[in-house]
Order: C-alpha cells, then structure tokens, then sequence
C-alpha cells in the first residue's frame, strides 16, 4: 500500500450567481467538493465567497490585502458558526410596545485557537462575540512523519461547562485538529459542545475527523482537492500563518 495520498480527483466546477440569473449570465468557478457528512458544513459558494478565497489564494497578494481578505472570510465563518449553537424562545417588547416572539443564545461560549494560525481568526470571533473568553492550544506538526505534537495549553477554567469554538484555518490531515479535540474532551467538555471553525479544509482531513468525532460539527468555507506527497493542501494557499503574520 502506497504511504502517499491518492490523485486528488478533478475539481468541482460550477457557475455561480444569484439564481434568478440563467446559467449563460453565471460565470464559472471552482467550488468546493461534496463530501457526505451530515456534521460538515460547508459555506454558500457565492460569487463573494469565491471572490474572497481568490484574493487570499493567489501567491501575489501582498500580505495587507491577504489580511483584509482572510478577516472578512473568518467573520462569515463565525456568523454560520453562531446558527448551530443552541437557542431558546425569547419574547421582547419593542419601543412601540409590540411585543417580538425571538430567540436568545442559551448557555456561555468560548474560542480555543489553535496556535498560531489560529490566532488570526480569534478577532473575527471577538466582533461577534462580545467579551468571549479564548483559550489556546500550540500543536506542531513533525515535519519527518507529519504527526502532530502537543507543546502547551491555556484553557478556561470553566471550559467543560461551555459551548467551544476551534478556531484553525487550514486543514489538511486532520492530525492536529484531532489531537485538540482529544485535549478538550480531556478537560471535560462534550464532544458534541464543540464546534470547528476553519477556512480551507482537504477531503482527507474531513473524512478522517467526521469519522472519528461523529458528533462534532465542522463549518469551514471550502473543501479542495487533496493533499500532495508532502501532505500540503492543493490548490491550497500556501502556509496561512506566514502569510498573515509575516510575508
């Protein structure tokens, strides 16, 4: 059996538009491919969204612009991310003294990124969550065999009692992300309490998680094709930490 990943298949391509738009007015463009997972949840591939991900995937975007980018693809991400939390019924009375059958968050959330790339979507987080606490975990990936190691943990005292959003943008084996959840199921939080937020997910990866965690949700905002021989994400972006923190 061979120790490489397979051929990726061949991407997805699709137009892409508002639907009352006929095909012939609809460019195309690669989207994300199905996977049949019903825990995975994949953004709209709208024009915008594909928009954003081309920004931040060209090799010649200079580092402002890759940010600016990145920021505004995290924060669709965490508002999808907030649609899977619990809510309960939550009656209001408006300024006209009507009242407004809606709805509240029910029990108390945190972020946990996994550093460093992750770190760069806890903002995103912060403008959507008003006072959200964040904790953090630093895990390496071996670069001989690929494997995950855990460095360090901050998390908070009180996580097993909290909705947990992970927070890590590329995600291409899985190894690494495993290897956080196996650290917060240890602290005492539910599998099912946690949500993982990430930009750009390979099928590998999503198949090895969702397999493993069967109760955990996955919001991210594209699968692509594969991983190569070095188990780097193709088409990909390149290494997302050093493009936002650094080149």
């Amino acid at each position: 059996m061979s120790a490489h990943p397979e051929k990726p298949k061949p991407a997805p391509v699709q137009c892409v538009g508002p639907e009352y738009r006929s095909e012939s007015q609809k460019p195309t463009a690669t989207v994300s491919t199905d996977v049949e997972f019903e825990t995975v949840t994949v953004l709209p591939q709208t024009p915008q969204l594909i928009a954003l991900l081309s920004k931040i995937r060209d090799r010649d975007t200079e580092r402002g612009d890759f940010i600016f980018y990145s920021n505004r693809i995290i924060r669709l991400l965490v508002e999808e991310g907030l649609n899977h939390l619990p809510t309960v019924e939550h009656t209001v009375t408006t300024p006209v003294g009507r009242p407004y059958d809606g709805l509240a968050f029910e029990g108390k959330i945190c972020g946990v990124s996994i550093m460093r790339a992750g770190e760069a979507m806890e903002q995103g987080l912060r403008d959507c969550c008003r006072s959200v606490r964040i904790g953090k975990i630093l895990i390496q990936r071996d670069e001989e065999t690929a494997q995950p190691k855990l460095f360090y943990d901050k998390l908070p005292t009180d996580i097993a009692q909290r909705w947990v959003m992970l927070l890590d943008p590329m995600f291409a084996t899985g190894g690494s992300a495993i290897m956080a959840v196996e650290v917060l199921i240890s602290r005492g939080v539910p599998e099912e309490h946690i949500l993982f937020i990430n930009l750009i997910a390979s099928p590998e990866g999503i198949k090895n998680f969702a397999t493993k965690f069967p109760k955990l949700r996955v919001v991210t905002a594209f699968i692509d094709q594969g991983l190569d021989e070095k188990n780097y994400i193709i088409p990909g972006l390149g290494d997302f930490g050093d493009r936002y923190y650094t080149m």
